[in-house]
């Protein structure tokens, strides 16, 4: 689908009007920074941007606001968490319109964004009267134990280009729940989205009666995220991003004695069985490898079919692929936008010439479009290739839309093949053998924290903690039971005896 790309002045000025409408005072964003727009590369806006020193300013803010907001009952807090659903409901278009048009996303991911917003705010709201402790039997006569579950203090939040809304609502929505204020880092590649989720939550903050500064985003470079890292006064720091960054985040938070929550790489791989409904398996891998124009940490990298099916597999990708309409985002029946930048695409070539290099053959896919209209942005075909073997550029994740094909001959080679790339976020199988869903899902089988039968390694649901292993970090965000991470844990023993027995038969009398 070859389509005529909308122009800067155009893009510009409905991201102005957009953001206005959802409460940026537009006309004090300042003539700091650029941002371009991945959809022509062109001029979006300029904001100003803060350093370094404005973090200790924010943690003081933030720090006075937990002093207060600890204080009041759960319930009422998810009162507020309520208002900002109903307002990031009320706004879903303009949301949606800025995540397209800062970061790329084709509209429906874009609206899905926002909705997976507004469904984490539902989940929360509920929460807010579920921060269960538990009651402990004791072994001395007349005492009672129990667990309870108090605010942490200021969470910090970074977050990536590619979910620019979403995470910080999965960290903001649960913090303030769970009584603790937020200092937001987004990315600088989207200070518009940000600063109207800002301005939404500022709003219900207000018509609730909420204290000051309990959100707080700061739009700057990687120094502010640096000192937001850094700071003694930031009690859990939530960090979306590379591998590399988490390596340089998670020693840093543990060297003060705070916390981390690190979301980082994927390198998701979905095993396809020699039973598996291979029309089915198409649409999830297609979806779960193309979407967001591969720039999901749970985007599929891999697939792992067995010998059986892998050529029909491989057919019926290929098919699809030379189907996926490919241009703007915010043109009905996109299905496949921008990369985000001229360096993700350098990233794409490099790792498809290296994967030529070791032995890959591209099947489809893999060619730029639009370059003569827009050369400063990056649209891309999606790549799809079969490797004889899990080479290392296979193993290694690169953000774009490339798919490796593998071949195997038993589960166990599969599973081996699946765990064997040092991330560990998301999978798959496509399988009609219960047996073989059983086994991938069970100790034996893959080692990610998301584990799918007959689904893709994308589009998780807020209701289950998101997160992975190994290289991904270890966090869990968004429901179960991830609430506990922003909080602080009490033991009590309550001695309503009269008396003084000490545990473990224990004697020390004076």
């Amino acid at each position: 689908m070859e389509t005529t790309l909308p122009s800067a002045d155009e893009l510009a000025g409905k991201a102005r009007e957009t953001a206005k409408r959802c409460g940026v005072n537009v006309d004090a964003l300042g003539d700091g920074r650029t941002t371009t727009s991945p959809i022509n590369g062109g001029r979006l806006a300029a904001v100003d941007w803060v350093d370094a020193g404005a973090v200790d300013d924010a943690v003081t803010r933030a720090r006075q606001a937990f002093l207060a907001w600890r204080t009041v009952p759960a319930p009422v807090r998810g009162a507020l968490v309520k208002r900002l659903g109903e307002l990031l409901t009320e706004h879903k278009r303009e949301l949606a319109t800025l995540i397209s048009l800062e970061v790329g996303k084709i509209t429906s991911e874009a609206l899905g964004e926002v909705q997976e917003m507004i469904d984490v705010c539902d989940f929360a709201v509920g929460l807010s009267r579920q921060l269960y402790g538990r009651t402990i039997s004791s072994e001395r006569p007349g005492h009672r134990l129990m667990e309870t579950w108090h605010p942490l203090g200021v969470v910090g939040v970074i977050s990536a280009f590619n979910f620019p809304a979403a995470v910080w609502s999965w960290n903001t929505a649960i913090a303030l729940v769970c009584g603790d204020p937020v200092v937001w880092k987004p990315s600088e590649l989207a200070p518009l989205t940000a600063l109207a989720c800002a301005a939404l939550l500022d709003r219900a903050a207000a018509e609730q009666d909420a204290p000051a500064y309990l959100s707080q985003v700061l739009i700057g470079g990687p120094e502010v995220g640096e000192a937001l890292v850094d700071h003694p006064g930031v009690a859990l720091v939530s960090a979306t991003g590379s591998t590399r960054m988490g390596r340089a985040v998670g020693p840093r938070v543990a060297a003060r004695f705070g916390r981390s929550l690190l979301e980082l790489g994927g390198n998701n791989a979905a095993v396809v069985c020699p039973s598996a409904d291979l029309d089915l398996a198409t649409r999830g891998i297609v979806f779960s490898a193309a979407g967001t124009a591969g720039q999901r940490c749970t985007t599929m990298r891999r697939v792992i079919a067995h010998v059986d099916v892998v050529d029909a597999l491989v057919e019926r990708l290929a098919g699809a692929y030379s189907r996926l309409p490919v241009g703007d985002p915010t043109a009905a029946g996109t299905l496949v936008g921008p990369l985000i930048n001229g360096r993700a695409h350098a990233a794409m070539r490099d790792a498809l010439d290296a994967a030529v290099r070791q032995g890959g053959s591209l099947v489809a896919g893999g060619g730029r479009r639009f370059e003569d209209q827009a050369p400063d942005a990056f649209y891309t075909e999606p790549a799809l290739l079969r490797m004889r073997e899990q080479s290392e550029v296979v193993r290694e994740e690169t953000f774009a839309p490339i798919l490796y094909v593998l071949p195997y001959q038993s589960l166990t080679e599969a599973i081996a093949l699946n765990n064997a790339v040092p991330q560990g976020l998301s999978s798959s199988i496509f399988t009609r053998d219960q047996a073989e869903a059983e086994v991938f899902v069970s100790a034996e089988g893959s080692d990610c924290g998301i584990v799918n039968v007959n689904i893709g390694t994308s589009g998780a649901e807020i209701g289950g903690a998101f997160g992975g292993e190994k290289e991904t970090g270890g966090g869990r965000e968004s429901g179960s039971d991830a609430w506990r991470g922003y909080m602080r844990r009490a033991t009590n023993t309550i001695n309503y005896s009269g008396r003084l027995p000490l545990a473990q038969g224990v004697e020390f009398d004076v």
